[in-house]
């Protein structure tokens, strides 16, 4: 029996993740944490629950969810917005909530595809890629379903689909090269070149990412890499984190960084899913400071790209 797939979204019309235009793919389950994650509802990988409070028109008179949940979990009065108990929610199969909002304040996040069925969509898109497009597989980390992902990666490439990933390369040795070998274009994330600074930012530390790293480019994979840093004021933007990454990218003949500049997209999946957002006051990268980190792999004659301006 085929292994299904668990996503969280599926996005048409993406420019700004691999070659051409794309279609990006998001898998649910990360084995990181991040303290400044874009995406808290990829962490883990089953259907779970989001609430959109901020939406939430119980203010209006909307009392739709007070009696769907089976489980006790919501509570609203006349006078309250409706709580949630997280402790319960973070156990449901049903979502029986989910089916009576009708402003979609509570909403199921994640869905399971089958391998064609994912692939049905890739091909139903292939027109609006042009010559350079295909499918960006992310996440959450897309190889944590790694059964799954071969699976269509297999698909896509009878196809002639045009692969790319974005990966915190987090996986056994075995396991991430087996997915590597059916990707055209990859992202790798390197957060921290300190391990322990690397554990405290995202709960694992980079050892195995950096020697996955180095695997691949012994392999004589052929495909195109860029490693990708998050830029973060106070975590890694110092320029001696940037020297360690430059002589790691020296080491492995790799020649191309793109450094990401913070930002807050994701604070209200934060808000919806229950959690603290750690980051919601510190972090933030000016632009003067992301240009002089640039200038200092450009000196080393690194390709350095911020943001979005990465040559494809």
């Amino acid at each position: 029996m085929e292994k299904k797939g668990l996503i969280f979204d599926i996005q048409a019309f993406s420019v700004h993740d691999g070659p051409g235009c794309r279609t990006n793919v998001f898998l649910a389950g990360c084995p990181l944490q991040c303290k400044w994650c874009a995406n808290p509802e990829s962490w883990i990988c089953k259907k779970h629950l989001m609430f959109a409070e901020k939406m939430c028109k119980y203010d209006h008179g909307c009392r739709a969810c007070k009696d769907a949940c089976p489980y006790g979990s919501i509570v609203i009065t006349e006078s309250e917005k409706p709580r949630i108990n997280w402790e319960i929610c973070k156990n449901c199969r049903t979502f029986e909530c989910t089916g009576v909002c009708p402003n979609n304040v509570l909403k199921q996040c994640v869905k399971e595809y089958e391998p064609e069925e994912l692939v049905s969509i890739l091909r139903r898109d292939f027109n609006n890629w042009g010559a350079e497009g295909g499918v960006t597989f992310s996440g959450g980390d897309p190889i944590l379903q790694h059964e799954f992902l071969i699976e269509v990666l297999k698909d896509c490439r009878k196809w002639n689909i045009h692969t790319s990933i974005e990966t915190s390369a987090y996986f056994p040795e075995e396991i991430f090269l087996q997915v590597m070998e059916y990707i055209h274009f990859a992202f790798i994330d390197v957060k921290n070149m300190d391990s322990i600074a690397h554990e405290m930012g995202t709960g694992v530390g980079n050892e195995r990412i950096l020697s996955n790293i180095s695997a691949l480019k012994a392999s004589g994979w052929k495909g195109r890499l860029v490693l990708r840093q998050p830029t973060i004021w106070g975590y890694n933007d110092s320029d001696e984190n940037a020297r360690q990454l430059i002589a790691f990218m020296q080491e492995n003949d790799l020649f191309e960084v793109n450094l990401l500049k913070f930002h807050r997209l994701g604070t209200t999946k934060w808000e919806q899913l229950g959690k603290t957002y750690e980051y919601s006051d510190h972090g933030d990268m000016s632009d003067e400071r992301m240009k002089e980190l640039q200038n200092i792999y450009l000196k080393a004659n690194i390709a350095c790209y911020i943001g979005d301006d990465t040559l494809f």
